[in-house]
């Protein structure tokens, strides 16, 4: 069971989360995110440590400090257990506060991001003592680790896992850190952005778990974006590579990297809302259960890069040589379609896009378009769907779509809009493929 930082975010959510965990008698590991706001805040506070900005981070560390003074005040009632998360919260901010008299480094900044996740296990874990629940708190750091390529090494966190398991057999119940892991090197490091998700879905795995649920503050996978589109409904099944698509391309509620581990050992996921735990949520598991399109998700920050040539034609290792200047610089492709003189391709970051321009200029002529947004539908076998597509494109009449990408997977038709077309794009589809308004 994985709580992410709104879930976690009150001392009264923090109540609601152990209702949860305590519910059924069935064994768990209970993942838990930092805080929300920690980790922005414990990113400003590098921010300004990595500038040499000392007052300007030790008046960040205050102001976080008294927030987490006030909220264990709420937090626990007993003098025992304020005792204990005081001389927990003081601990962690006095690192924090070492940490700005020493040189700062990225191997220092990586500990900093982990003290929201530490913080918020220990204080959940004094609660848990406090109410006299029965539970372990089972240290991230001593299973959870990444190998030189900032991958997972589950087969060694099953390994490890599965010890610690057996060590405290006499628990049914552990508490455990999202995000954060250790690097090929030893060293404090993370899981990147929605981290605790990939954590949840890796422990689900090493253990062959019979269920991975995911709790957030929205009852599962919504048919579109409700921050955008008035009318959305919650689907009710979808397949892990249904799921993928949608995670990648943009649904927030789910982090691109947490499909794998869980389909890996066939472990199904739930989406479940912490507000409101009878709602049934989306499962996620191998059969899709239904046909026809789910869901609409889609991807800001795309940069639409073209390659021209009319060398191009017939060239034989053209397009070869082209992903290799991608695969250099490290960077993903999300589209691609050809024609006999050119190829378009997106990505999502800027970091080595003037490298990459500059490499791709021998092969002909460069546009890049920047502000780009894709679109993504999503269901199964759609791709085998003539009217799905006849729907698509005559809802779609009034947006320019500059690039479309279709049939590389049964289950999504992606489409690339400019930024400012988005919100359009997502309404029209809702009404045009939904029958939503």
């Amino acid at each position: 069971m994985k709580f992410g930082g709104t879930s976690v975010g009150k001392p009264e959510r923090m109540y609601q989360v152990a209702d949860l965990i305590t519910r059924d008698n069935e064994s768990k590991i209970v993942v838990l995110s930092a805080l929300s706001g920690t980790t922005n805040a414990l990113v400003g506070i590098g921010d300004a440590l990595a500038k040499n900005s000392k007052e300007d981070a030790k008046t960040q560390i205050d102001k976080l400090e008294a927030h987490y003074h006030s909220f264990i005040a709420e937090l626990v009632k007993t003098p025992a257990a304020l005792a204990k998360a005081k001389a927990i919260v003081g601990e962690h901010f006095e690192f924090l506060n070492i940490i700005t008299k020493i040189s700062f480094n990225e191997a220092l900044n990586k500990d900093i991001l982990a003290q929201g996740e530490l913080l918020s296990t220990k204080l959940f874990s004094t609660y848990l003592e406090e109410k006299g629940i029965d539970h372990y708190l089972l240290p991230a750091l001593d299973f959870m680790s990444i190998d030189a390529n900032d991958e997972p090494q589950l087969s060694a966190i099953k390994t490890k896992l599965s010890q610690l398991l057996k060590n405290h057999s006499d628990k049914k119940m552990f508490i455990t850190q999202g995000y954060i892991c250790r690097n090929s090197k030893g060293e404090v490091d993370n899981l990147k952005r929605g981290g605790s998700d990939y954590t949840a879905s890796l422990i689900a795995a090493a253990i062959k778990a019979t269920v991975c649920e995911i709790w957030t503050d929205i009852d599962g996978m919504h048919n579109n974006d409700p921050r955008i589109v008035k009318k959305t409904v919650a689907i009710e099944q979808l397949s892990f590579d249904e799921a993928a698509e949608l995670a990648y391309f943009g649904a927030k509620i789910l982090h691109p990297t947490c499909i794998w581990p869980a389909q890996h050992e066939n472990v199904p996921v739930k989406l479940l809302n912490t507000m409101q735990p009878d709602a049934a949520g989306t499962v996620i598991r191998d059969e899709a259960g239904s046909e026809g399109v789910k869901a609409i998700a889609a991807k800001d920050g795309i940069i639409a890069i073209k390659i021209k040539s009319s060398r191009m034609l017939l060239a034989y290792g053209f397009l070869r040589k082209i992903f290799e200047v991608f695969e250099k610089y490290r960077t993903p492709i999300d589209m691609i379609t050809t024609s006999e003189v050119a190829v378009s391709v997106t990505i999502d970051t800027d970091v080595n896009l003037a490298a990459i321009v500059k490499e791709l200029e021998p092969f002909g002529t460069i546009e890049v378009d920047k502000n780009q947004t894709i679109v993504s539908i999503v269901g199964n076998k759609i791709g085998s769907s003539a009217d799905v597509l006849s729907k698509l494109f005559d809802t779609l009449k009034p947006v320019p779509v500059s690039m479309v990408s279709y049939g590389g997977s049964p289950h999504n038709i992606s489409l690339l809009v400019a930024d400012q077309y988005k919100i359009q794009t997502l309404q029209l589809l809702n009404s045009g493929l939904f029958g939503l308004e």
